[in-house]
């Protein structure tokens, strides 16, 4: 059965995943044979189409990344564009309109096979409980296809952009326009919202969408200070602070387990936050992070006797030892006693390879 003629894409698995921020996303994962005609077709259209993407664009395409789409946002907030239009595209990938997006398509692509094999992909339904369900829009997230196509479908939205000569950046569905005042924000928002959904048939989400400083917004997990400095986002501190603590929190795990664990968790995170410029906040996640595991420790240490064993064989004083075996204090106020700092210094976290995130 050729691929131009009878065969058809299975109908892709559904599954569900956690958004950082609440709810739960879609995907739709293709079978391996599918998934490798998609990885084929994803090469044919990102051949055609990446010279006609925009400058602003930096999701999913070869040579671009989150850091240079954050990177071109500062840009615009030290250039004075202090305000931003954030633009929430309400279930993006699910309400692609299929005719809209292979019309354009077939402006830049000659080959049918190519168009009809896309197509069928689009309509390979999903399947849920064993049960197929039609699609009749929608992108469905988990192949290889569907970045290039999302971006095919947002280009008439850069192209828009650039019309208008506004300063934007777009990573994948998440785009921001950069203005000098709120004035020209709440107009620039009213004008897209009607032309996003008369024009492209997308939904912009109301409630997520907002005119504001662009230091109030996050972007890409980053955030800015008021003189344009890349720091953390709040929502990102605080999703940092719930995975650590599931990695260190109380159970049967010895602490080589926890640390292997963590240091993958710490090594992946630094990495894409190595450009923050406000390294505070990573010092003050480095004191957390021992002081997280000097609790769990004194916890995994459970009797008295063993903890006064263990602070006397690490070099604590009998009277401190006592002194501290003795306290009714809890676990976590312990932690960043006298003793535990003595017994449980950061030198000996670095010697165990605990990451920091701030370089010594």
């Amino acid at each position: 059965m050729s691929l131009q003629g009878e065969w058809r894409p299975a109908p892709v698995r559904r599954v569900l995943i956690p958004k950082p921020d609440g709810g739960e996303r879609q995907l739709g994962i293709p079978i391996a044979l599918d998934r490798m005609v998609q990885q084929a077709i994803q090469q044919v259209l990102q051949a055609e189409w990446e010279l006609r993407f925009s400058a602003f664009s930096y999701g999913f395409r070869p040579n671009r990344s989150a850091h240079q789409a954050i990177n071109q946002a500062q840009s615009y907030i030290r250039e004075g564009y202090n305000w931003v239009v954030d633009i929430d595209l309400s279930k993006f990938f699910d309400r692609v309109n299929h005719d809209r997006l292979m019309a354009k398509l077939a402006v830049h692509t000659d080959d049918k096979d190519v168009l009809r094999l896309i197509r069928r992909f689009l309509q390979s339904g999903v399947m849920e409980n064993g049960l197929v369900k039609p699609q009749t829009e929608g992108v469905p997230q988990g192949g290889p296809l569907s970045p290039v196509l999302s971006n095919i479908v947002l280009d008439e939205l850069d192209k828009e952009l650039e019309k208008r000569d506004l300063r934007f950046v777009r990573y994948a569905d998440d785009c921001r326009v950069f203005v000098r005042s709120q004035k020209a924000g709440e107009r620039v928002m009213a004008s897209l919202t009607g032309y996003i959904e008369s024009k492209l048939k997308l939904k912009v989400n109301v409630a997520k969408s907002a005119v504001d400083k662009a230091w109030r917004r996050a972007f890409l997990g980053y955030s800015f200070t008021r003189d344009g400095r890349k720091k953390l986002a709040d929502k990102t501190c605080k999703r940092f602070r719930d995975k650590v603590k599931q990695l260190t929190r109380k159970g049967g795990r010895s602490l080589e387990q926890r640390l292997e664990c963590l240091n993958r968790y710490l090594r992946g995170w630094k990495n894409y936050f190595r450009e923050v410029e406000t390294r505070s906040e990573f010092e003050n996640f480095d004191c957390w992070i021992r002081r997280r595991l000097r609790s769990l420790l004194w916890y995994q240490w459970k009797k008295s006797p063993k903890r006064y064993a263990e602070l006397r064989r690490r070099g604590v004083s009998d009277e401190l030892t006592r002194q501290t075996v003795g306290s009714s204090k809890g676990y976590w106020r312990i932690s960043r006693s006298p003793a535990l700092h003595l017994a449980l210094p950061n030198s000996w976290f670095d010697e165990l390879g605990l990451i920091r995130l701030l370089a010594a």
